[in-house]
């Protein structure tokens, strides 16, 4: 072979190989990319709809002791399904079909009747055993065909986390909400129809490993204990039951880590069956995509900052005159009263607007306008906490950039600004955790479909405050609890474990009229225990609850009770 016809074989060579991985792209995107949305359009034209099936990764959900639950995964049956133009006799294609389905007679009948008609959906989801004996049965017109599903175990267990599957515009199955759209690209796993070519096998293979977006697919699996999420699920519902709000929170965090126990929101829903849904804004998590002005479980915060900044120490006193006029706005305590000269400790144990304005103001005073600002931005509340969790809002507090007395003076007791809960949360942890940023999240690891398992990571950075200011924090909220909160609630002491806690009362802002509803509050309760060693931090809130005004009194029992289950099911040491 002289020398150009080996170039004109190479060519040809090069040529084949082009034209053999074209033709291979070809047929993986057709039946493995396109494949689903071409079956559901060829659905329609045919007697019965394809056996194409869809697959998807499964999350789970994690005990204490490692043992893991379904959270989400795809369950599998049978479609039943009649075709009008086959149907001999439609009376006794029915009283056969009843033997295994309760089916509504005159329904049944009408759709037998309907001409032109040749698929008609029966019943779904039906279990194998049952499907198979109406198969055997033979009935002109009735048939059977396999199908999958994404199911939810827990049913409504952590819906807001989880979130749900839909229908894309191609006809695939793609996350809609929560855990199931952030981790879309690691949960899809594209499959082919029944009749892919051993060829497209091979790059469908390849696609399940590396997918389109270069992540690798698989399985995750979630920092929520099952146990701790339905104990915390079933305070929440009773809680609701009890002062009936228009909206319920809760979180439960490792503050060391960031790891989420439970987070439950109410009202919720069950992924298993949407239908009784009127408002889709139900499906959308309120404790990561909405912001409220938090009120006084900030306050802590300010102590925080006055403490760091020198502003204060933690027997410093000053004068409570009960109100103040800043900018020309008035504000004032709770109850409008001055307390005189009084510690700084009372700030937190009464709760006192005008003693956390009073600090904010000197932090600035003694440390330069917007120091206090410069804090309360580090502390994240200012921006996204980062959650594994779409949608997240970010927090509103460039009020404070202003300059102006009035604004550090509201934001000290947390009005004028606001976040989202899990923001709150991230920024409470910090008092929790020695000083530390962390980024909270709900996924601990990615089972890949090679073999491969990836840790995630946890992210920090801090310390932000110093040793002594955290504390001196921790002391005196425990101080809130030991001689305030017990006074009112017996119950949230406990001789072994010590507790560090704030409530929150906040004024809701009247959007329609401007200004805050004279009668609507929103309450909130924080606590991490055990206080000089944490492990968790409690988080709860509820939206205007009816026949209680202020926080103590709707959440003090719950989060107590939240506590001691959390200490005894992890069997924590006892700190005291």
């Amino acid at each position: 072979m002289n020398s150009k016809q080996r170039i004109r074989a190479r060519i040809i060579f090069i040529l084949i190989v082009v034209a053999a991985c074209t033709l291979g792209s070809s047929l993986y995107w057709t039946q493995v990319v396109k494949g689903p949305s071409y079956v559901i359009r060829a659905d329609k034209q045919y007697v019965k709809p394809s056996a194409a099936l869809f697959d998807r990764g499964s999350i789970f959900f994690e005990s204490k002791d490692t043992t893991r639950a379904a959270a989400a995964t795809v369950a599998s049956g049978y479609v039943v399904y009649m075709n009008p133009l086959l149907v001999t006799d439609a009376s006794q294609a029915y009283k056969a079909l009843t033997q295994y389905l309760t089916i509504d007679r005159t329904d049944f009948l009408a759709r037998a009747k309907r001409p032109n008609d040749s698929y008609e959906e029966i019943a779904n989801k039906v279990a194998e055993s049952v499907a198979l004996s109406i198969q055997a049965l033979s009935v002109p017109g009735i048939g059977i065909v396999k199908q999958t599903w994404r199911s939810y175990p827990g049913n409504e267990l952590a819906s807001h986390t989880l979130g749900l599957t839909g229908e894309a515009k191609d006809g695939s199955i793609e996350g809609k909400y929560g855990l199931e759209r952030i981790y879309q690209d690691v949960l899809d796993r594209p499959r082919m129809n029944s009749g892919a070519t051993g060829f497209a096998q091979l790059f469908s293979s390849i696609y399940d490993v590396f997918g389109d977006s270069g992540n690798i697919h698989g399985d995750i699996v979630t920092t929520i204990d099952p146990a701790v999420q339905g104990y915390v699920e079933s305070i929440a519902k009773k809680t609701v039951t009890a002062w009936s709000p228009d909206e319920l929170g809760i979180i439960v965090i490792d503050p060391l880590t960031g790891e989420i126990r439970a987070m439950t929101s109410l009202p919720n829903f069950n992924a298993n069956d949407l239908s009784h849904i009127k408002n889709v804004k139900i499906l959308s998590n309120p404790l990561v995509e909405d912001s409220y002005e938090m009120g006084s479980i900030i306050k802590p915060l300010t102590i925080a900052t006055g403490l760091d900044t020198g502003a204060i120490t933690d027997n410093s006193t000053y004068d409570d005159v009960g109100t103040m006029t800043l900018n020309g706005k008035k504000f004032s305590n709770y109850d409008g009263k001055a307390r005189g000269i009084v510690p700084v400790q009372e700030i937190l144990s009464q709760s006192l607007n005008i003693g956390a304005a009073t600090v904010a103001l000197k932090v600035d005073k003694n440390s330069g306008i917007g120091t206090f600002a410069k804090y309360f931005a580090s502390f994240g509340l200012g921006q996204k906490s980062g959650i594994d969790q779409p949608n997240e809002s970010t927090g509103l507090i460039s009020s404070m950039k202003s300059g102006r007395d009035i604004e550090t003076a509201t934001a000290s007791y947390g009005q004028g600004i606001a976040m989202s809960p899990i923001t709150t949360v991230r920024a409470l942890s910090i008092l929790a955790n020695g000083g530390y940023l962390v980024t909270p999240h709900i996924v601990k690891e990615i089972d890949h479909v090679d073999g491969t398992t990836k840790k995630i990571a946890v992210e920090k950075s801090g310390p932000l405050l110093k040793k002594q200011t955290i504390e001196d924090v921790t002391r005196m909220l425990v101080t809130v609890v030991d001689k305030k909160m017990v006074q009112l609630h017996p119950g949230i002491y406990n001789e072994h474990y010590s507790v560090a806690a704030k409530t929150g009362t906040a004024q809701i802002a009247d959007h329609v009229n401007g200004g805050y509803y004279k009668d609507r509050y929103l309450h909130s309760f924080f606590g991490y225990f055990p206080a000089y060693n944490p492990k968790y931090l409690v988080f709860l809130y509820q939206i205007y609850p009816k026949g209680a005004q202020y926080a103590s009194e709707t959440l003090t029992d719950p989060f107590s009770e939240i506590q001691k289950f959390l200490v005894n099911y992890y069997n924590i040491t006892p700190d005291r």
